[in-house]
């Protein structure tokens, strides 16, 4: 079946206009947005490429919209669309724990830092369980030790040049 339109002008409809109308439909149904503040989603790509990089990764509602989250992950805040988020139904005292992991690792993330340790802080984000296994701690204490001692060496330097 050809579908034609014409904002297409009677040729078949690119690929944004068809999304732009099912964007319009989806509006128009208002579906209920389900998600709560404080809840734990995994982001979905789906066809967004905007999220290809976050794709797998968690995040936290810090923000409930009609039709979209704002999300809190380690690196900054997305609004991200209902369609392109799925909750990992943790209990409260989950997203308790998921929300000090995500705020530790914010704490330590930076462009700065090594490929290697991004890397490894970033794996953190995709990480299906609400929870660190015991080397994962004690490297990501070992980080939150080395980024306040350097932290605290940087603020000296700039304080004893004044």
């Amino acid at each position: 079946m050809k579908i034609r339109n014409k904002r297409a002008g009677g040729k078949v409809p690119t690929g944004r206009i068809v999304k732009d109308v099912v964007q319009r439909i989806m509006e128009r149904t208002q579906v209920p947005n389900t998600y709560q503040l404080g809840e734990v989603c995994q982001i979905l790509v789906k066809d967004n490429p905007e999220l290809r990089c976050k794709a797998g990764c968690w995040g936290i509602v810090s923000a409930v919209n009609e039709f979209s989250c704002t999300v809190r992950m380690w690196d900054g805040e997305y609004a991200v669309g209902l369609q392109h988020l799925k909750s990992y139904n943790y209990l409260p005292a989950e997203c308790q724990q998921m929300q000090v992991i995500c705020d530790r690792i914010s704490r330590v993330y930076s462009g700065g830092l090594e490929e290697s340790v991004q890397r490894f802080l970033e794996s953190l984000g995709k990480l299906n369980r609400a929870y660190l296994m015991d080397l994962e701690e004690k490297v990501l204490k070992v980080l939150e030790s080395e980024i306040r001692d350097y932290r605290i060496k940087i603020e000296a330097v700039s304080t004893s040049t004044i």
